[in-house]
């Protein structure tokens, strides 16, 4: 007999990272296919794969794989249309792919590419949502699902869901929580999407904000910051580029941390009950886990054990 088609063939573009050093269980496609859904390829940027990134075999392959989905590595989508093209997917859906997707390529399937954006967008439009909402300690972001037009992050957006927080979020946990909110709008909205009758609402442009690309060079600590400042910080920049400074003789990696009462010369590290701290511009910073050069990660504590400071 012959199979009629039903419109459920998705193209998935991205590894599901949704921020700078984190990994991810890719909620999103193992959703689509839990669902139901054919994705027809996984692609992803060469960039991704790139030596910087060496080490860290991307989670979206390993799924696809035990799902004989294939993997394509596009760098340069517009050069592979005729390819995306003879794919004849009916939507695409887009989850941290890092780069800007010509039109011809939305326009390539019939439902366009729907996108999973960690933010309310028009705010924090750009590379680095969630690490931006720790950086300005910002007490509320969230997901946005919206139709992927050429122009950054600017699409009609079709459901947004809010995400409150306290404010000690790492960003591993707030990537977490973000890409299964994001999984779950996709599913909800997906049947919609396909049958043309998804609402979607456009952003207003005018109150757009966006946000920078973050530098290794961030992750220097610079002591006269506040320790709240200094101390978002290194929630923000965990995994990468990493929050790196020198006590004692010893270059580290702080981990983990936060703020205290007490005042002193910034930089100087102290003992804090039975733990390490170390002044800061205004207030000090307990340290409570941190790499030494060379070593794995230890308490604050520990570290006061083995090094002088």
């Amino acid at each position: 007999r012959t199979m009629t088609k039903t419109s459920k063939t998705v193209l998935f573009f991205g590894n599901e990272r949704l921020a700078t050093g984190v990994s991810t269980s890719t909620p999103t496609l193992k959703a689509l296919i839990k669902g139901g859904y054919e994705v027809k390829a996984v692609i992803i940027a060469q960039s991704e794969i790139g030596p910087s990134r060496k080490g860290r075999d991307l989670e979206i392959q390993k799924v696809a794989d035990e799902n004989s989905i294939p993997v394509l590595i596009i760098d340069d989508l517009k050069a592979e249309l005729d390819k995306i093209k003879a794919l004849a997917c009916d939507v695409g859906v887009l989850v941290a792919y890092g780069k800007i997707v010509p039109e011809s390529i939305i326009k390539a399937m019939p439902n366009g590419i729907i996108n999973i954006h960690p933010s309310l967008l028009p705010l924090h439009r750009g590379p680095t949502p969630i690490e931006s909402v720790i950086l300005n300690g910002e007490r509320e972001t969230g997901v946005s699902l919206m139709k992927l037009v050429k122009e950054l992050d600017a699409g009609p957006v079709i459901e947004q869901t809010r995400i409150s927080l306290a404010g000690n979020e790492s960003k591993q946990e707030l990537a977490d929580k973000c890409a299964q909110t994001g999984a779950d709008l996709v599913i909800k909205n997906l049947p919609a999407i396909l049958d043309g009758t998804a609402p979607a609402s456009e952003q207003n442009d005018a109150h757009a904000t966006y946000d920078e690309q973050i530098q290794k060079a961030d992750g220097i600590i610079d002591w006269n910051e506040s320790a709240a400042t200094i101390s978002r910080k290194i929630r923000a920049y965990a995994g990468w580029p990493r929050s790196r400074t020198q006590i004692g003789t010893t270059d580290v990696i702080i981990t983990s941390s936060k703020t205290i009462e007490g005042q002193g010369e910034p930089g100087q590290p102290y003992k804090y009950e039975s733990g390490l701290a170390i002044y800061c511009g205004q207030g000090s910073l307990l340290i409570e886990k941190l790499i030494p050069a060379g070593k794995k990660e230890m308490t604050g504590q520990a570290f006061l054990a083995g090094y002088k400071i």
